[in-house]
Protein backbone atom coordinates (compact mmCIF):
# COMPACT_ATOMS: atom_id res chain seq x y z
CA UNK A 1 0.00 0.00 0.00
CA UNK A 2 2.80 2.37 0.71
CA UNK A 3 4.41 1.57 -2.44
CA UNK A 4 1.18 2.49 -4.42
CA UNK A 5 0.63 5.70 -2.56
CA UNK A 6 4.32 6.50 -3.32
CA UNK A 7 3.80 5.41 -6.76
CA UNK A 8 0.76 8.06 -7.24
CA UNK A 9 2.58 10.50 -5.27
CA UNK A 10 5.32 10.27 -7.89
CA UNK A 11 2.55 10.50 -10.85
CA UNK A 12 0.79 13.52 -9.13
CA UNK A 13 3.92 15.29 -8.89
CA UNK A 14 5.25 14.65 -12.22
CA UNK A 15 1.64 15.24 -13.75
CA UNK A 16 2.19 18.92 -11.92
CA UNK A 17 5.57 19.10 -13.11
CA UNK A 18 4.54 18.65 -17.00
CA UNK A 19 1.31 20.82 -16.61
CA UNK A 20 3.86 23.64 -15.06
CA UNK A 21 6.15 23.52 -17.69
CA UNK A 22 3.19 23.40 -20.77
CA UNK A 23 1.21 26.20 -19.12
CA UNK A 24 3.31 28.51 -16.73
CA UNK A 25 6.68 28.31 -17.75
CA UNK A 26 8.46 30.30 -20.07
CA UNK A 27 7.71 28.70 -23.47
CA UNK A 28 10.84 27.72 -25.81
CA UNK A 29 9.56 29.57 -28.74
CA UNK A 30 11.36 31.80 -30.50
CA UNK A 31 9.31 35.19 -30.42
CA UNK A 32 8.60 37.79 -30.24
CA UNK A 33 5.32 36.95 -32.69
CA UNK A 34 2.37 39.34 -33.89
CA UNK A 35 -0.47 38.12 -34.15
CA UNK A 36 -3.61 39.33 -35.35
CA UNK A 37 -6.63 38.54 -33.71
CA UNK A 38 -10.26 39.11 -35.57
CA UNK A 39 -13.34 40.22 -33.68
CA UNK A 40 -15.34 37.07 -32.96
CA UNK A 41 -12.64 34.24 -32.55
CA UNK A 42 -12.94 31.42 -30.48
CA UNK A 43 -10.82 29.46 -28.01
CA UNK A 44 -10.28 26.97 -30.76
CA UNK A 45 -9.47 29.21 -33.41
CA UNK A 46 -6.83 31.34 -31.45
CA UNK A 47 -5.39 27.67 -30.28
CA UNK A 48 -5.17 27.06 -33.80
CA UNK A 49 -3.84 30.11 -34.75
CA UNK A 50 -1.33 30.69 -32.33
CA UNK A 51 0.10 27.02 -33.35
CA UNK A 52 0.18 27.50 -36.69
CA UNK A 53 1.83 30.43 -36.68
CA UNK A 54 4.40 29.75 -33.80
CA UNK A 55 3.14 31.55 -30.94
CA UNK A 56 3.09 28.79 -28.64
CA UNK A 57 5.72 25.80 -28.00
CA UNK A 58 3.18 23.11 -27.59
CA UNK A 59 0.03 21.61 -30.00
CA UNK A 60 -2.65 23.74 -30.53
CA UNK A 61 -5.41 21.01 -28.37
CA UNK A 62 -2.51 21.12 -25.49
CA UNK A 63 -3.20 24.67 -25.46
CA UNK A 64 -6.79 25.06 -25.81
CA UNK A 65 -7.50 21.89 -22.75
CA UNK A 66 -5.00 24.00 -20.79
CA UNK A 67 -6.92 27.42 -21.83
CA UNK A 68 -10.35 25.05 -20.90
CA UNK A 69 -9.47 23.71 -17.22
CA UNK A 70 -6.53 26.24 -15.76
CA UNK A 71 -7.38 29.62 -17.54
CA UNK A 72 -9.51 32.45 -17.40
CA UNK A 73 -13.40 32.75 -19.35
CA UNK A 74 -12.91 35.81 -20.43
CA UNK A 75 -13.02 36.62 -24.27
CA UNK A 76 -10.38 36.52 -26.51
CA UNK A 77 -10.00 40.04 -27.11
CA UNK A 78 -9.59 41.49 -31.38
CA UNK A 79 -6.84 43.11 -31.95
CA UNK A 80 -3.32 42.58 -32.92
CA UNK A 81 -0.74 41.73 -29.86
CA UNK A 82 2.98 41.31 -29.92
CA UNK A 83 3.56 37.49 -28.01
CA UNK A 84 7.00 38.32 -26.37
CA UNK A 85 10.18 35.55 -26.96
CA UNK A 86 9.82 32.50 -24.14
CA UNK A 87 6.15 33.42 -23.23
CA UNK A 88 4.47 30.48 -21.51
CA UNK A 89 0.71 29.62 -22.52
CA UNK A 90 -0.83 30.75 -19.23
CA UNK A 91 0.57 34.38 -19.85
CA UNK A 92 0.24 34.10 -23.85
CA UNK A 93 -4.12 33.28 -23.00
CA UNK A 94 -4.10 36.41 -20.51
CA UNK A 95 -1.84 38.66 -23.11
CA UNK A 96 -4.98 38.04 -25.36
CA UNK A 97 -7.91 38.32 -23.08
CA UNK A 98 -6.43 41.11 -20.75
CA UNK A 99 -3.64 43.00 -22.32
CA UNK A 100 -3.24 45.74 -24.54
CA UNK A 101 -3.55 45.69 -28.63
CA UNK A 102 -0.46 46.57 -30.63
CA UNK A 103 -1.53 50.32 -30.89
CA UNK A 104 -0.39 52.22 -33.95
CA UNK A 105 -0.86 55.53 -34.92
CA UNK A 106 -0.65 58.24 -37.69
CA UNK A 107 -0.72 61.94 -37.01
CA UNK A 108 -2.25 64.55 -38.63
CA UNK A 109 -0.57 67.46 -38.29
CA UNK A 110 -2.82 70.93 -38.09
CA UNK A 111 -2.43 72.44 -41.11
CA UNK A 112 -1.15 69.44 -42.93
CA UNK A 113 -3.07 69.53 -46.52
CA UNK A 114 -4.99 66.40 -48.44
CA UNK A 115 -2.03 65.56 -50.49
CA UNK A 116 0.41 64.93 -47.17
CA UNK A 117 -2.19 62.55 -45.89
CA UNK A 118 -2.59 60.30 -48.82
CA UNK A 119 0.84 59.55 -49.19
CA UNK A 120 1.39 59.14 -45.54
CA UNK A 121 -1.47 56.56 -45.86
CA UNK A 122 -0.31 55.19 -48.44
CA UNK A 123 3.39 54.59 -47.25
CA UNK A 124 1.87 52.66 -44.13
CA UNK A 125 2.54 49.24 -45.20
CA UNK A 126 0.14 47.63 -42.55
CA UNK A 127 -2.49 48.93 -44.06
CA UNK A 128 -4.28 47.77 -47.29
CA UNK A 129 -6.56 48.43 -50.27
CA UNK A 130 -6.33 51.67 -52.43
CA UNK A 131 -6.82 55.15 -51.24
CA UNK A 132 -10.10 57.46 -52.81
CA UNK A 133 -9.13 61.20 -53.37
CA UNK A 134 -9.41 62.74 -49.87
CA UNK A 135 -10.61 66.38 -49.91
CA UNK A 136 -9.21 69.34 -49.07
CA UNK A 137 -10.38 70.49 -45.77
CA UNK A 138 -12.22 67.09 -45.10
CA UNK A 139 -9.47 65.64 -42.55
CA UNK A 140 -9.79 66.58 -38.94
CA UNK A 141 -6.11 66.78 -37.91
CA UNK A 142 -5.59 64.82 -34.75
CA UNK A 143 -4.12 61.15 -34.25
CA UNK A 144 -5.86 58.04 -35.43
CA UNK A 145 -5.18 54.59 -33.85
CA UNK A 146 -5.67 52.16 -37.02
CA UNK A 147 -4.84 48.15 -36.94
CA UNK A 148 -2.88 45.91 -38.81
CA UNK A 149 -4.98 44.85 -42.34
CA UNK A 150 -6.97 48.21 -41.89
CA UNK A 151 -8.27 49.31 -45.31
CA UNK A 152 -6.78 52.81 -46.09
CA UNK A 153 -10.58 54.05 -47.27
CA UNK A 154 -11.68 52.88 -43.81
CA UNK A 155 -9.05 55.24 -41.84
CA UNK A 156 -9.35 58.52 -44.08
CA UNK A 157 -13.06 57.55 -43.07
CA UNK A 158 -12.99 58.08 -39.82
CA UNK A 159 -10.51 61.31 -40.06
CA UNK A 160 -13.21 62.76 -42.11
CA UNK A 161 -16.42 62.12 -39.92
CA UNK A 162 -14.27 63.17 -37.16
CA UNK A 163 -14.45 66.66 -38.85
CA UNK A 164 -17.56 66.36 -39.41
CA UNK A 165 -18.28 65.97 -36.37
CA UNK A 166 -16.54 68.81 -34.85
CA UNK A 167 -18.02 71.31 -37.66
CA UNK A 168 -21.19 70.04 -36.89
CA UNK A 169 -21.08 70.72 -32.95
CA UNK A 170 -19.38 73.86 -33.75
CA UNK A 171 -21.34 75.73 -36.25
CA UNK A 172 -24.46 75.97 -34.46
CA UNK A 173 -22.31 78.19 -31.47
CA UNK A 174 -21.07 80.53 -33.76
CA UNK A 175 -21.19 84.09 -32.92
CA UNK A 176 -22.37 86.56 -35.59
CA UNK A 177 -18.87 88.58 -35.91
CA UNK A 178 -17.84 86.60 -39.20
CA UNK A 179 -20.24 86.60 -42.30
CA UNK A 180 -20.09 83.25 -43.37
CA UNK A 181 -22.71 81.50 -44.66
CA UNK A 182 -22.53 78.20 -44.41
CA UNK A 183 -20.00 75.54 -42.72
CA UNK A 184 -17.84 74.89 -45.58
CA UNK A 185 -17.34 78.55 -45.43
CA UNK A 186 -16.24 78.33 -41.97
CA UNK A 187 -13.78 75.10 -42.82
CA UNK A 188 -12.40 77.54 -46.03
CA UNK A 189 -11.69 80.57 -44.12
CA UNK A 190 -10.05 78.36 -40.76
CA UNK A 191 -7.74 76.88 -43.38
CA UNK A 192 -6.68 80.15 -44.54
CA UNK A 193 -5.83 81.22 -40.86
CA UNK A 194 -4.45 77.80 -40.01
CA UNK A 195 -1.76 78.69 -42.90
CA UNK A 196 -1.26 82.65 -42.17
CA UNK A 197 0.17 81.87 -38.11
CA UNK A 198 1.62 78.82 -36.31
CA UNK A 199 0.68 80.77 -33.08
CA UNK A 200 -2.48 79.51 -31.17
CA UNK A 201 -3.18 82.48 -29.43
CA UNK A 202 -3.39 85.07 -32.59
CA UNK A 203 -5.56 82.47 -34.34
CA UNK A 204 -8.96 84.53 -33.34
CA UNK A 205 -7.12 88.04 -33.95
CA UNK A 206 -6.21 87.02 -37.25
CA UNK A 207 -9.76 85.39 -37.85
CA UNK A 208 -10.73 88.81 -37.04
CA UNK A 209 -9.03 90.94 -39.60
CA UNK A 210 -10.19 88.68 -42.32
CA UNK A 211 -14.06 88.33 -41.11
CA UNK A 212 -13.57 92.70 -41.23
CA UNK A 213 -12.23 92.36 -44.73
CA UNK A 214 -15.40 89.57 -45.89
CA UNK A 215 -17.79 92.14 -44.22
CA UNK A 216 -16.68 95.17 -46.14
CA UNK A 217 -15.76 93.61 -49.54
CA UNK A 218 -11.76 94.09 -49.52
CA UNK A 219 -9.60 91.09 -51.03
CA UNK A 220 -8.25 89.23 -48.61
CA UNK A 221 -4.57 89.10 -49.71
CA UNK A 222 -3.40 86.18 -48.29
CA UNK A 223 -0.37 84.54 -49.42
CA UNK A 224 -1.52 80.73 -48.79
CA UNK A 225 -4.08 80.93 -51.36
CA UNK A 226 -2.26 81.93 -54.36
CA UNK A 227 0.50 79.06 -53.00
CA UNK A 228 -2.09 76.82 -52.98
CA UNK A 229 -2.95 76.15 -56.77
CA UNK A 230 0.86 75.30 -57.33
CA UNK A 231 1.63 72.95 -54.60
CA UNK A 232 -1.49 72.27 -53.39
CA UNK A 233 -0.76 73.37 -49.92
CA UNK A 234 2.65 71.92 -49.42
CA UNK A 235 5.75 74.57 -49.34
CA UNK A 236 6.63 76.44 -52.48
CA UNK A 237 10.24 76.18 -51.20
CA UNK A 238 11.49 79.46 -53.39
CA UNK A 239 10.38 83.07 -53.75
CA UNK A 240 6.80 83.59 -55.87
CA UNK A 241 6.84 84.79 -59.29
CA UNK A 242 4.66 87.90 -60.32
CA UNK A 243 2.90 85.68 -62.62
CA UNK A 244 2.05 83.13 -59.69
CA UNK A 245 0.97 86.03 -57.07
CA UNK A 246 -0.90 87.67 -60.00
CA UNK A 247 -2.61 84.44 -61.66
CA UNK A 248 -6.24 84.56 -61.85
CA UNK A 249 -8.01 81.45 -60.72
CA UNK A 250 -10.56 80.57 -58.23
CA UNK A 251 -8.28 80.35 -55.05
CA UNK A 252 -5.52 83.64 -55.48
CA UNK A 253 -7.28 86.36 -53.05
CA UNK A 254 -4.88 89.08 -54.48
CA UNK A 255 -7.31 88.62 -57.84
CA UNK A 256 -10.45 88.52 -56.03
CA UNK A 257 -12.37 89.87 -53.46
CA UNK A 258 -14.28 86.86 -51.12
CA UNK A 259 -12.84 83.37 -50.34
CA UNK A 260 -11.28 80.92 -52.34
CA UNK A 261 -13.10 77.99 -53.97
CA UNK A 262 -12.11 75.75 -51.16
CA UNK A 263 -9.83 74.92 -48.44
CA UNK A 264 -6.39 74.86 -48.54
CA UNK A 265 -5.74 72.73 -46.24
CA UNK A 266 -7.41 70.56 -43.16
CA UNK A 267 -7.69 73.23 -40.14
CA UNK A 268 -7.72 72.11 -36.58
CA UNK A 269 -10.06 72.47 -33.86
CA UNK A 270 -8.38 75.51 -33.06
CA UNK A 271 -8.61 77.39 -35.92
CA UNK A 272 -12.29 76.83 -36.93
CA UNK A 273 -13.54 77.84 -33.70
CA UNK A 274 -11.12 81.17 -34.04
CA UNK A 275 -13.72 82.06 -37.44
CA UNK A 276 -16.60 80.95 -35.59
CA UNK A 277 -15.66 83.40 -32.73
CA UNK A 278 -13.00 85.49 -33.90
CA UNK A 279 -11.76 88.60 -31.72
CA UNK A 280 -13.01 91.94 -31.56
CA UNK A 281 -10.41 94.07 -33.66
CA UNK A 282 -10.71 97.27 -36.30
CA UNK A 283 -7.65 95.58 -37.50
CA UNK A 284 -7.51 95.24 -41.39
CA UNK A 285 -3.78 94.69 -41.84
CA UNK A 286 -1.28 92.44 -40.26
CA UNK A 287 2.68 90.87 -41.41
CA UNK A 288 4.98 88.86 -39.50
CA UNK A 289 6.55 90.70 -36.58
CA UNK A 290 10.61 89.03 -36.89
CA UNK A 291 9.48 86.39 -33.89
CA UNK A 292 7.40 84.08 -35.40
CA UNK A 293 4.12 86.17 -35.10
CA UNK A 294 2.51 89.01 -36.44
CA UNK A 295 1.87 93.47 -35.70
CA UNK A 296 -1.59 94.26 -36.40
CA UNK A 297 -3.01 97.42 -37.80
CA UNK A 298 -5.93 99.13 -38.55
CA UNK A 299 -4.46 101.56 -41.39
CA UNK A 300 -2.42 101.29 -44.29
CA UNK A 301 -0.14 103.32 -43.65
CA UNK A 302 0.29 101.80 -40.15
CA UNK A 303 0.40 98.89 -41.98
CA UNK A 304 2.98 100.22 -44.51
CA UNK A 305 5.18 101.46 -41.70
CA UNK A 306 4.99 97.63 -40.14
CA UNK A 307 5.96 96.17 -43.35
CA UNK A 308 8.85 98.41 -43.74
CA UNK A 309 10.08 96.96 -39.76
CA UNK A 310 9.86 93.36 -41.41
CA UNK A 311 11.47 93.97 -44.27
CA UNK A 312 14.10 95.54 -42.38
CA UNK A 313 14.66 92.78 -40.05
CA UNK A 314 15.15 90.30 -43.09
CA UNK A 315 17.80 92.52 -44.52
CA UNK A 316 19.50 92.14 -41.06
CA UNK A 317 19.21 87.95 -41.44
CA UNK A 318 20.50 88.14 -45.06
CA UNK A 319 16.87 86.93 -46.52
CA UNK A 320 16.56 90.29 -48.58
Amino acid sequence: MRRLLTGAAALAAAALLVIYFLWWAPGPNPGPHEIIIKEGTTLGAVSRQLAKEGAISGSARTFYVMARFLGSNDPIQAGEFRIPKGMGGASVLDLLQHGKPVQRLITVTEGMPSIVVQEKLAAIPYLTGTLPAIAEGSVLPDSYGYQRGEQRGALAGRMQSAMNKVVADLWPKRSTDCPLATPEQAVILASIVEKETGKAAERPKVAGVYCNRLRIGMKLDADPTFIYPITKGKPLGRRPLHSEVHAKNAYNTYEMAGLPAGPITNPGKASIQAVLHPAPTKALYFVADGTGGHVFAETLEQQNANVAKWYAIRRQRGEM
